[in-house]
């Protein structure tokens, strides 16, 4: 089901535009040359478009795809035979690329650089190095922690390093409405708009929401209208803001139980029984950018809006504070 609703072509692949526009004169340009695409680099949050472009690069392309995964490639001997199995002009997509270990890296430095895979057979004083030559290929690389690349490697993505952005309300709307037509589903415009206003910006939390609330409609034999998509989101604790009931846990820990703040990360984790990691690399970065949470050297601080989120009223002295 993900994969029918993956774009499949240019114009069904919805927003990132800056990105889309240098992708294709790159791809074009290539294609005149009959040149395999230099290497690309995508990174950003989870969920917005990145293996789908890989995918379409591939498509543009026209060649055939390769996918792998950063966690995957656990020895040299693993990426010397992704490599030396791969046909002229292939896409190699490895996705989580961050998680490659050092050793492994190094390996593909040459591979990207001019195509050339060096093998050591042997060890000790008899050890040689074989150099095998790599047919032409483009290697399209994912991640979310685009920082935990070494810069090495990161050089060797001549193509460009792209960062995808989170998407407008009107842009996560029109990617509902194709998503809907596609399985087939019967919704309402302001269905459509109260799903969008609540997918924290991400294509993939758009579309994971609109198929629940299709299985709502589908239990409660109703059409998917606004107040049935509003019941669907509150089931599943989804609020108009977006937020879920941890992040409106971690709000009202910082609010009610520290006054606002700032508190250290470690002790909101404590008190909301949640991981440190996942508070920080989860739920914090929506929280920032919805403006409800500031990060400062003492610690987390709530800011004013997140008390009207709450339906709060700071004290006197928070106000004094946070003014």
């Amino acid at each position: 089901m993900d994969s029918a609703l993956r774009p499949a072509r240019w114009d069904e692949y919805v927003g990132q535009k800056a990105v889309k526009d240098n992708l294709r004169i790159l791809l074009q340009a290539a294609r005149e040359r009959t040149h395999p695409a230099e290497h690309l680099l995508f990174y950003g949050p989870p969920g917005l478009g990145k293996t789908t472009l890989a995918y379409l690069v591939a498509h543009e392309m026209e060649a055939q795809i390769r996918v792998t995964s950063g966690p995957a490639i656990e020895k040299v001997g693993d990426v010397a035979a992704i490599l030396s199995n791969l046909s002229p002009g292939d896409i190699l997509f490895v996705d989580e690329i961050h998680r490659l270990n050092k050793t492994i890296e190094e390996v593909l430095y040459p591979a990207m650089e001019s195509g050339k895979l060096n093998i050591v057979i042997g060890k000790g004083p008899s050890a040689r190095t074989i150099q095998l030559d790599l047919p032409p290929f483009t290697l399209v690389a994912a991640t979310t922690r685009v920082a935990d690349i070494s810069a090495p490697l990161r050089s060797r993505f001549t193509g460009g390093t792209y960062r995808l952005e989170y998407y407008s309300e009107p842009e996560i709307a029109e990617i509902i409405r194709r998503s809907a037509k596609l399985l087939g589903i019967e919704i309402a415009s302001e269905a459509i708009d109260e799903i969008a206003r609540r997918s924290r910006s991400t294509p993939r939390i758009a579309n994971q929401i609109l198929k629940r609330c299709r299985d709502f409609a589908q239990v409660h034999k109703e059409p998917l209208s606004r107040d049935l998509a509003t019941r669907a989101l509150e089931l599943q604790n989804i609020d108009q803001f977006g937020l879920s009931a941890s992040d409106r846990k971690i709000l009202a820990v910082i609010v009610e139980k520290f006054a606002g703040g700032p508190v250290g990360l470690s002790t909101i984790a404590a008190a909301t029984s949640e991981e440190i990691s996942t508070i920080e690399e989860v739920h914090e970065p929506f929280l920032i950018q919805l403006g409800l949470l500031e990060r400062t050297p003492r610690g987390r601080v709530a800011t004013p809006r997140a008390y009207e989120v709450l339906g709060l009223t700071p004290s006197n002295d928070t106000q004094r504070r946070l003014v």
